[in-house]
């Protein structure tokens, strides 16, 4: 059984990329948590070296918990094409270069598909919970649908605006965040560690304090 998260313990969220950790707060708002960004807290970025999701997220995550002495969460997710054979998956975040230039990233992938008629695509999040003593509890979401061109949207991050999900007609970057948030990737595997590690949200609790746009603060919106 995983270890569970108690209300008011605080969080360290292990990422420097401010649209995951805003989204990653939201999500985590409901359930009495103190979410305090890694950048904030001026904790290194480690060098992601696993094959797959699970394992960048487990390194990240012990990574901040051992830094900090915290509980820590991380996320490696990625964007994927059937036709690409699953690219840029793991390497998502370095299509976009030093400078994370998500557009881009996504003319790339859209030259790479070229005229392939296949424009399957899949988002893949792996969150880990980890603790300072080294025991971690990971979970992974996936979310099917195909790849659209040009981008649509403002809202999202990443590669949200070429992506529409299974059965829908707005990309992720047309989405309210909160219709991304109720079937994401990112939302499915944070489902399961809710069930495992946090348990009922407390009612109209918001562990992150929150500004008038709506964005989680406590640190989290500092991360560059």
């Amino acid at each position: 059984m995983a270890r569970r998260l108690a209300s008011g313990e605080k969080l360290v969220l292990a990422s420097h990329n401010a649209g995951k950790l805003r989204e990653i707060a939201d999500l985590l708002a409901p359930y009495g948590v103190a979410c305090l960004g890694a950048g904030a807290l001026g904790l290194a970025e480690p060098e992601e070296t696993e094959p797959d999701f699970v394992g960048n997220a487990r390194l990240k995550a012990l990574a901040a918990a051992r830094a900090s002495g915290l509980p820590a969460l991380a996320d490696d997710s990625g964007f994927s094409l059937a036709a690409l054979e699953g690219a840029p998956g793991v390497l998502s975040a370095r299509w976009a270069g030093p400078e994370r230039d998500f557009a881009a990233a996504m003319r790339l992938v859209w030259q790479r598909l070229g005229d392939s008629a296949d424009r399957r695509a899949w988002f893949t999040a792996a969150l880990c919970l980890a603790w300072p003593d080294g025991e971690t509890a990971t979970f992974l979401g996936r979310v099917e649908g195909e790849a659209v061109w040009p981008p649509r949207g403002a809202r999202g991050f990443g590669y949200d605006p070429m992506f529409v999900p299974a059965g829908g007609t707005l990309t992720y970057g047309e989405m309210e965040p909160a219709e991304k948030h109720a079937t994401s990737h990112r939302a499915r595997a944070f489902a399961q560690l809710v069930a495992a590690c946090l348990g009922p949200a407390p009612a109209a609790r918001h562990a992150c304090p929150r500004n008038a746009s709506g964005h989680s603060l406590s640190g989290v919106e500092a991360a560059p």
